[in-house]
């Protein structure tokens, strides 16, 4: 029983250094905070004024201005981004050597991948929640039990990107090719997600392709919990439960995949 105690309390010191060090990190680099947060706002804004009263939303959601609509996905974008700058950040330790010192440091693998994506997650949940709070100030009106719901899925989608995040760039030494890999793989799962396009109103092929995306169903998610009952059906989102068991299902998954390549030999 001891031991098991013992064992527990170095992991969640372990996690919990990791962790405070992100931050740390992220106080001292203010310029990500502009980054994770000003370039989202950007594209709602420019998107939102672009598309204006050309963009004809279906059904129940007839009537919906752009800005309302694209207020989900600039959520995630700011989730995305925070995932994006902390994932570069284990490139960077790498490349530093602190990295290879918490590897042969006696702690468990377990506790790197946690503290790592704890740190990253609860950035973008933070930021996440900063932009919901400010969404009255723009006509977006929400109950305070809608707020609560709405946080919970920021938390659960910021496990998910980061934990995500951390398995594109646990074994990658290059920042410039994680940057490919953010083109290639990040960018398209936001795209494709709903957030700039309602689902209903895609083609066959691409509705496919939208419906094997995880991020469809956590910002089906969030339409669900943010707009009038029958708004985010009309739209095309995946039903309230599928959306948070599949991204529940997805944030089990890429975390066991991070632990499992975490605890895979580094080729030297």
């Amino acid at each position: 029983m001891e031991q098991i105690k013992e064992v527990r309390g170095s992991l969640m010191m372990a996690s919990w250094s990791l962790l405070a060090r992100e931050w740390l990190r992220f106080l001292r680099q203010r310029n990500r905070l502009i980054g994770a947060l000003a370039t989202p706002l950007l594209f709602w804004a420019f998107f939102g004024a672009g598309f204006g009263n050309s963009f004809n939303a279906p059904g129940s959601a007839r009537g919906m201005d752009y800005m309302t609509y694209f207020f989900p996905g600039t959520l995630m974008l700011v989730v995305l981004f925070t995932a994006i700058f902390s994932s570069i950040s284990i490139i960077e330790d790498r490349n530093q050597g602190f990295l290879q010192g918490v590897l042969v440091a006696p702690v468990s693998r377990l506790a790197i991948v946690l503290g790592k994506v704890l740190g990253s997650a609860s950035l973008g949940f933070v930021q996440g929640v900063l932009l919901l709070m400010v969404a009255p100030l723009v006509g977006m009106e929400f109950t305070p039990h809608q707020f609560m719901v709405a946080a919970l899925e920021i938390m659960l989608i910021a496990f998910s990107l980061s934990g995500l995040g951390f398995l594109l760039a646990w074994r990658m030494d290059s920042v410039q090719g994680f940057h490919a890999m953010m083109n290639l793989l990040l960018f398209p799962m936001w795209l494709l997600s709903g957030a700039l396009f309602p689902l209903a109103g895609a083609q066959g092929w691409m509705q496919g392709l939208m419906l094997a995306n995880p991020l469809t169903y956590g910002l089906g998610a969030l339409r669900h919990t943010l707009y009038a009952p029958g708004v985010a059906d009309s739209l095309g989102d995946p039903n309230p439960a599928s959306s948070v068991g599949v991204l529940l299902g997805f944030t089990v998954l890429v975390l066991a995949l991070a632990v499992w390549a975490v605890n895979r030999p580094l080729k030297k």
